[in-house]
Parts: C-alpha cells; structure tokens; sequence
C-alpha cells in the first residue's frame, strides 16, 4: 500500500483549511440559477463538484458545515469516522471504509447543514477519500463549528468537540 506521501505528491493535494489535503477534480460547468435553488444559498451554484481529500492518521476535519449535501466514498488507506451532529443536536458516526462486515461503507452521505468532521481510525495510516457535494461546493456556504456553541447543542460530545474544533 502507498503512504500518504506518496497520494499527496501523485494527486498534487494542497493543505485543506478544514485539516488534511485536498484537491478539487471537478466542477459542472452548467450552473443552477440562484432563483431555482433554497433560500439558505445566496448566488448561483455549480450542479456539482468533487474532490480526492486525504488524512493523515493524525489529522482530523474540523467540526464545519455546508449548505449542501455532501456525499464521502473511500478509496484507500485506514477506515474512517465521520462524525455529525444534526441541527438539532443529535451525534451519530457515518463508518467510511471497506470492512462491510463491520458496518462501515464505501459512501457516507452528510445532509445540508449538518456538523460534520472526520478521524482516521488507524492513527498509524492515513485515509483517502473523495467527496461530491451538490449542488456544487462553494466557500460562502462554508462555516466552521464554534467550540462553545456546538457544547450547548451537543453537550454530550464535549470532549470529541474541544478536539475537532478551532482554538477560540
């Protein structure tokens, strides 16, 4: 098996603001009009995009949110955990890996406006994975989770929340 070295050099992966790397391998040129789509978006949108995103068995995707659905498949390397928490305060993990008979899956969907971060179940490897968003990705319907915020809606989480979010 490749390190994660070798998959950030081969796909040309940059630092990801979120944790880990990452590099944009799509985006649909047709665009859906900003009158056709929920209120939540503020402009036009591509139908869809995608990327390869890779952690380090260290690394972890910060606790963020988009305002679109977004659809993980794993490729190679460790399982990995995705974990959400719904706008109502409910956690739950999304398995993301190739072991069926432990539950995990090849694609893990995270609704709209959803929690969501990710760890590397094997600190010793790395996971790499793409994700599709729809309709397509677009930093202003980016937010990272604020620390204490996410404590009083998830009270529960304290701990897996102080770990997967930005110093305040």
């Amino acid at each position: 098996m490749n390190h994660a070295d070798y998959w950030i050099d081969k796909l040309h992966l940059s630092a990801h603001p979120e944790g880990g790397y990452f590099r944009e391998t799509y985006r649909a040129e047709e665009k859906i009009a900003h009158r056709a789509l929920p209120d939540r978006f503020n402009g036009d949108r591509n139908y869809s995009t995608a990327i390869h995103f890779l952690l380090k068995g260290n690394q972890k995707s910060l606790f963020h949110r988009i305002q679109a659905d977004e659809m993980w498949h794993f490729y190679s390397g460790s399982a990995l955990t995705i974990h959400v928490i719904t706008p109502d305060g409910k956690y739950s993990t999304l398995p993301l890996g190739p072991d069926a008979e432990s539950g995990q899956c090849f694609q893990q969907l995270v609704p709209a406006n959803t929690w969501f971060g990710a760890t590397v179940n094997d600190s010793s490897s790395f996971s790499l994975v793409g994700c599709t968003v729809a309709p397509g990705f677009d930093f202003a319907d980016f937010e990272f989770g604020n620390k204490n915020w996410l404590i009083k809606l998830c009270p529960a989480q304290k701990s897996l929340i102080e770990s997967l979010t930005k110093d305040e």
